[in-house]
C-alpha cells in the first residue's frame, strides 16, 4: 500500500520482530475447497483498545460501529513502497495515527520477497488499508516499491495467486473483485461516509497492471476448478 499521506517506517529487521513461526489458525468464517498455502503468523497488537478504535473509525466512515469483517467481498492489493517485511510490520504494529485519525494503518497479509506469506490480523477482524473499502475488504499487502517488481518476481507471484485464490474460493469472492488499490474508487463495494475523502486512493497496482494479474489469476483459477465469476463491472466514482 504507498502511503502517499503517510510516512513508512523502513529499516526495522526481523529481530525486532516477534519470533513466531506457528500456523496461522483457521478462522471458520468460510470453508475453502483448495489447499490452503503456507502461511506464518505473525500478528500485530490489535487488543481491545484498537478494535474499539476500528469500530469508531467505522462508524465514522461506514454509519456502522463494529471492527468486525464478517462477509468480505473484495480482495485489495497493495505494495508497502518498502524493502523489508520489518519494517512494514512495524509500520502496521505501531498503530501511529493516520490522517489524524486512529486506528492506524494495517493489512491482514504481507508476503515478502522470497514469497514467504505472513498474517498480521485475524480474518474476522476489520483492518485499515483502503479508504472506502475497510468494510468489506481483505488486504494483502507485498514487499515491494513498484508493481512491476513485484509482477516480476515468480516467488512472490506465486504465493500472492496462491493465497489469493485461496481467499476467493474460502468466501466467494469474484475474480473482478480482486483489485489494486488504485482500482478502489471504480469498485461497486467502494462506499466513503467524509464527502472530503471520497475521491482519495493510492498509486500502487495501478489498472493496467491488475489486469495482467487478474488474467493470471483466472488461468490458476482454471486449473485448480475455481469459480471465477463474470467480468468485472466498474463504475463511474465521478471523481
Amino acid at each position: 500500500m504507498r502511503r502517499v499521506l503517510a510516512a513508512v517506517v523502513l529499516g526495522v529487521t526481523l529481530a525486532a520482530v516477534p519470533v513466531r513461526t506457528l500456523a496461522v489458525p483457521v478462522t471458520p468464517v468460510g470453508v475453502s475447497h483448495i489447499h490452503r498455502p503456507p502461511i506464518v503468523w505473525r500478528p500485530i497488537p490489535f487488543g481491545e483498545r484498537r478494535r474499539s478504535q476500528m469500530g469508531a473509525y467505522s462508524l465514522r466512515h461506514y454509519g456502522e460501529w463494529t471492527w468486525r469483517l464478517l462477509h468480505p467481498h473484495v480482495i485489495v492489493e497493495h505494495y508497502t513502497d518498502g524493502s523489508t517485511f520489518g519494517g512494514a510490520w512495524a509500520t502496521f504494529a505501531s498503530n501511529a495515527i493516520h490522517l489524524g485519525e486512529v486506528p492506524g494503518v494495517c493489512a491482514h497479509f504481507v508476503i515478502d520477497t522470497d514469497g514467504t506469506i505472513y498474517q498480521l490480523v485475524n480474518l474476522r477482524v476489520r483492518c485499515r488499508h483502503a479508504i472506502g473499502m475497510n468494510w468489506t475488504a481483505i488486504g494483502i499487502e507485498h514487499v515491494g516499491t513498484s508493481d512491476g517488481q513485484i509482477l516480476s518476481s515468480p516467488a512472490m507471484m506465486r504465493a500472492s495467486l496462491r493465497l489469493t485464490l485461496w481467499l476467493m474460493d474460502r468466501f466467494g469472492i469474484q475474480a473482478r473483485n480482486v483489485i489494486g488499490h488504485a482500482e478502489t474508487l471504480m469498485s461497486p463495494f467502494h462506499h466513503e461516509a467524509y464527502p472530503t475523502w471520497r475521491c482519495w486512493t493510492h498509486a500502487d497496482w495501478q489498472h493496467a497492471d491488475m489486469l495482467l494479474y487478474r488474467e493470471r489469476l483466472r488461468r490458476l483459477a482454471h486449473r485448480t476448478g475455481v469459480p471465477i465469476g463474470p467480468r468485472p463491472a466498474w463504475v463511474d466514482p465521478g471523481c
